[in-house]
């Protein structure tokens, strides 16, 4: 039967911190906190020593009807008490594959890559919603374990659970895990075009397509054209999503 241990690898196991790890650690929270108070982003931070949230946000997309301080009570039992059975096994099974493609990387690279995924979260009216969450370690051991990492939840743009993506932070490396075969599969960067790229940065300004179309000398028919393109290209169905994807995949 699972329990919270479960979320908790053997094989990054955290313990006797040394002086130098505790050192990473001054005064960070006030960082984050500062952080979320100008952007108004629903974070939290994992503490994989003493196995719970050292820190929850106020943003309320994460916190179910709970305050932030009941989310960081909660700790892990949070997930038990509010993702649907089936996706708490994907959460289960994503730890797994999480912390065995970190051991395979040198030290040095650990915090360079982030992983991301989507679940399902019962909100306090009672209604399932799709969430992407975003995973990134801030803090390792001396001997490389992932000590503290810091979450993003944002509401997903997928249709369905899983989508688990690992990603180096420069954009150069891309990885996506197919359930079916148990392996992780690389995935080709995309490449825009220029025309696609200064769409999506109107588009992120909040443009129009009219109002694009002004900008950039071009009709607005056209506009739609290299939109209907873009989506294509990034296998997604509207901008806002287009949004999410290239700023994901650093592709602007």
């Amino acid at each position: 039967m699972a329990d919270t241990n479960s979320f908790f690898s053997l094989k990054n196991t955290v313990g006797n911190l040394t002086d130098k790890d505790l050192h990473q650690t001054s005064n960070y929270l006030e960082v984050v906190e500062a952080f979320t108070r100008t952007t108004y982003k629903s974070v939290y931070v994992i503490d994989y020593e003493t196995k719970g949230f050292e820190y929850v946000s106020e943003n309320p997309l994460f916190l179910c009807g709970n305050s932030a301080a009941e989310v960081q009570e909660m700790g892990y039992d949070f997930y038990f008490e509010y993702v649907p059975e089936e996706d708490l096994t994907l959460l289960l099974k994503i730890n797994t594959v999480g912390f065995d493609f970190y051991e395979t990387l040198p030290l040095e690279e650990r915090k360079q890559y982030s992983i991301s995924y989507d679940f399902h979260l019962k909100n306090e009216e009672g209604n399932m919603i799709l969430i992407h969450q975003k995973l990134t370690p801030l803090f390792l051991t001396e001997t490389g374990k992932i000590w503290k990492a810091i979450c993003f939840v944002s509401l997903s743009t997928q249709q369905n659970s899983g989508n688990i993506t690992i990603t180096k932070q420069d954009g150069s490396e891309t990885l996506l895990y197919d359930l079916s075969s148990d392996c992780w599969k690389s995935i080709p960067k995309v490449a825009l075009s220029d025309r696609e790229k200064e769409i999506l940065r109107y588009a992120i300004r909040g443009y129009a397509i009219h109002e694009i179309a002004e900008k950039i000398y071009i009709s607005p028919d056209t506009v739609k054209f290299h939109r209907k393109k873009l989506f294509e290209k990034l296998g997604v169905a509207n901008i806002y999503e287009a949004i999410s994807y290239a700023t994901m995949y650093k592709l602007l």
